[in-house]
């Protein structure tokens, strides 16, 4: 060996180290796809109150909830504070993602949709007081009648998402299968992108994509900045699809839905998608509830593996 070769070596040696130290420690964590969360639809039967609902999703592995604005109210009505329902979830390890409501705030009626907008202010600002930013902003009042101006729908809601930019709390514009108005995926997206606001977002539904026709594969046209949560269910071949109803979902995997095929549609690289579980099998509300939870919250991670 010549002195340059030695030298050589010995640089080698000495840079070693420091090249293994600059290396970081560890590997980040992989960005899971999805959250997993019950919709109190679920377990709705039951007729467990507010508190009582937010035990049973912490006790079968949720960290992640939709509530229904009316039993938190009740829960109000009854004596119960803002402050204790915040602390109970804090204590659960449970978020509120995201509350059911029905406020007509769509309808062609002035007198009826100024109500709404004050009904869905008190609930927004109900709801950022427990820690929830999202609040689900169905086409109540417009359903049973044809003919709704879609561009009158989506000048109003505009509306409610400035409402939603003062409480900090959005409305996501839901599609109901059986509207006569927003039922289609394409109906859907007209409102919300001509609503031009920024926050605009879609809730989706499995059983609500398949009854109104529009199939669940089409949610591949939506961009994903659109999507924030989704309701999980599944459907059985029987009754038709044009005759199902709530109470015929059934747990995700239960059903002939091409789940693995929507879900690999919803996976989204920058943020987890929540999954919401929604059915009313009143066959489910006859068993205990945590079991029924326990049991969602198993069949939704069974039918997204490997996605």
């Amino acid at each position: 060996m010549n002195r340059r070769q030695a030298l050589a070596g010995l640089t080698a040696l000495t840079a070693a180290p420091q090249l293994v130290s600059a290396q970081p420690e560890g590997t980040p964590a992989k960005q899971e796809s999805f959250k997993y969360a019950l919709n109190m639809s679920t377990i709705r039967g039951h007729k467990l109150g507010f508190m009582k609902e937010i035990e049973v999703a912490s006790k079968a592995g949720f960290q992640h909830v939709e509530i229904w604005i009316n039993t938190l109210q009740e829960y109000l009505k009854n004596g119960g504070t803002l402050a204790d329902a915040r602390k109970h979830l804090k204590d659960s390890g449970v978020a509120i993602e995201d509350a059911i409501g029905f406020a007509p705030w769509i309808v062609d009626d002035n007198g009826t949709r100024t109500k709404a907008i004050e009904q869905l202010k008190q609930e927004m600002d109900m709801l950022a007081e427990v820690g929830c930013k999202r609040i689900a902003a169905p086409p109540m009042g417009a359903t049973n009648e044809p003919g709704l101006d879609l561009q009158k729908a989506a000048e109003r809601y505009r509306t409610i998402l400035e409402l939603g930019d003062k409480t900090t709390v959005v409305p996501h514009l839901e599609l109901w299968g059986f509207s006569k108005n927003i039922s289609r995926l394409g109906e859907l997206m007209y409102v919300a992108i001509e609503s031009r606001h920024p926050s605009a977002r879609v809730l989706m539904d499995v059983y609500h994509l398949y009854r109104g026709g529009s199939g669940l594969q089409q949610a591949a046209w939506v961009g994903k900045p659109y999507i924030e949560v989704f309701h999980v269910n599944d459907y059985p071949a029987s009754p038709a699809q044009n005759e199902i109803k709530d109470s015929d979902r059934v747990y995700p995997g239960d059903g002939i839905g091409p789940l693995k095929e929507l879900f690999t549609i919803l996976k989204n690289p920058e943020k987890p998608v929540i999954l919401s579980l929604e059915v009313f099998n009143p066959a489910y509300y006859a068993q205990d509830a945590l079991v029924v939870a326990k049991t969602g919250l198993a069949k939704m991670k069974a039918a997204t593996a490997g996605v």
